[in-house]
């Protein structure tokens, strides 16, 4: 198969909304969604990590470059949507790499009460 972009995603949770919680977190689902795709940095395109608004304390993406050496790595951080029944102290990456991998092939990594956000819907819906 040729090399395609494809989007990785991930999510976690922090314990607390400090730098050391939010960096050990960001970290951790990192390297897990490394680890489940056998991602080379060299090949990542770009990380885009969105945080919970009671997240405030670190940007996740310094993680990638400090920790991870994700130096020539395009990454932004963003707040997501603060919705009333959202999974609090969250933080999620999409990752854009290119990859030989067939779509069905990704691993996305849910860590730390993140697996639940697949099943989250809205309400009586």
């Amino acid at each position: 198969m040729a090399m395609m972009c494809r989007g990785f995603r991930g999510a976690t949770t922090a314990s607390a909304n400090t730098k050391a919680a939010i960096n050990d977190a960001t970290e951790e689902m990192l390297r897990a969604l490394i680890e489940a795709n056998g991602l080379d940095p060299e090949f990542i395109a770009a990380a885009s990590f969105f945080v919970t608004p009671d997240l405030n304390a670190e940007y996740p993406a310094s993680v990638a470059r400090r920790r991870l050496g994700w130096t020539y790595v395009a990454l932004t951080d963003a707040v997501a949507m603060d919705v009333p029944y959202g999974l609090p102290m969250c933080i999620r990456v999409l990752v854009l790499a290119n990859t030989e991998k067939a779509p069905e092939e990704i691993k996305n990594v849910y860590l730390r009460g993140a697996e639940n956000l697949r099943q989250r819907s809205v309400p009586g819906s």
